[in-house]
């Protein structure tokens, strides 16, 4: 099958290279996240491609179609001046010619007569360029109309093609979120009811939630940590759960989660309950899924706990910022930084 996506070359790959990392490090999630991001853009890419070919298909047959109404018009405009001249000629060939035709070819004719036969080849040649010009109008519109359907053919045919590389970039990109999920129910990612993980671990869908305003994304983008309770938006999440996993290694216990995703309504409980440490509701990163506030140690500054976080999150894409430092002091606030995180 011919490749007419920007895409179609992954596509070919299954996600048994994916499942292998899974199987060697079921932690990596970076390296899943990686996986699942481009299997999104391949597929985004090759959507966009099919949309440009079917947009460049309805130009050329608009084109074809002009065309076609054009020829035509000819058609019938020439119909309109070829059939009276054709009559006329008819005519003119059935009646006497002034003279006799003795007198014609001894030379004897009159100035009638040889006006009226310079009349009538005159006719029969005008008729002739007609029915010429005629012929080609008909061989080229049968050119035209071949053309047409060479190209509806083709372009059937290619879309068809294109289609089915879409359909197999789309079940690869399916999977890869599978094995992730697979990934983060094996470090202890609650399940819902339905026995599927919450949509929102899909980092492929992080973006997309640019979309919903501070403190009202939807439950379905957002994806439960292995901390009870606890939510964030795909990317962050499973970037959090992979430094967890880090910091489990390092001190035994996986860490402590006091707050990640408010929602507005909880923006305002705490805007009103505890003034002056926390953000304007609608302005906070805890509305945007992108922030947790920590115990377990890394509350208390300079604790063995928190200089880890500081030396460490930045390899996760988790920060603890600048004005977190200061004003108001917070060591137990960090965020995760969506573009440290796409680098990693």
């Amino acid at each position: 099958m011919t490749s007419f996506l920007p895409g179609a070359a992954a596509a070919q790959r299954a996600p048994a290279e994916v499942q292998a990392v899974v199987a060697a490090e079921p932690v990596n999630l970076t390296e899943l996240r990686r996986e699942a991001e481009k299997a999104a853009k391949d597929l985004e890419d090759a959507t966009k491609a099919l949309e440009q070919r079917r947009t460049q298909i309805r130009t050329s047959e608009k084109e074809l179609s002009v065309k076609l109404r054009e020829l035509q018009v000819a058609e019938r405009a020439f119909a309109q001046v070829r059939q009276p001249l054709s009559d006329l000629v008819g005519f003119l060939y059935q009646q006497p010619i002034g003279g006799d035709v003795a007198g014609f070819l001894s030379g004897d004719s009159g100035a009638d007569t040889l006006r009226a036969m310079a009349g009538v080849t005159q006719l029969v040649a005008e008729r002739d360029l007609i029915l010429e010009d005629s012929s080609r109008l008909q061989v080229e519109r049968e050119r035209l109309a071949g053309e047409a359907q060479e190209l509806r053919a083709g372009n059937l045919l290619a879309e068809a093609q294109m289609g089915a590389e879409i359909e197999t970039l789309r079940t690869r990109s399916q999977k890869i979120v599978q094995s992730l999920t697979k990934a983060l129910v094996k470090l202890g990612v609650k399940i819902n009811k339905d026995g599927r993980p919450a949509a929102g671990c899909d980092p492929t869908r992080a973006t997309s939630m640019d979309e919903f305003p501070n403190g009202l994304i939807p439950q379905a983008y957002l994806c439960p940590l292995q901390q009870r309770g606890n939510q964030l938006r795909g990317d962050a999440a499973l970037a959090f759960i992979s430094l967890n996993e880090s910091y489990k290694r390092q001190f035994g216990r996986p860490m402590c989660v006091t707050d990640s995703y408010r929602s507005l309504a909880e923006q305002q409980s705490v805007y009103y309950t505890r003034p002056g440490l926390a953000a304007v509701p609608g302005r906070s990163n805890h509305g945007l899924g992108l922030a947790v506030d920590l115990c377990g140690g890394v509350e208390r500054f300079r604790s063995a706990e928190f200089n880890w976080l500081e030396t460490n999150g930045k390899k996760f894409g988790w920060i603890h910022p600048k004005w977190a430092y200061v004003s108001p002091f917070e060591p137990w606030h960090w965020e995760y930084d969506p573009k440290i995180g796409s680098l990693l």
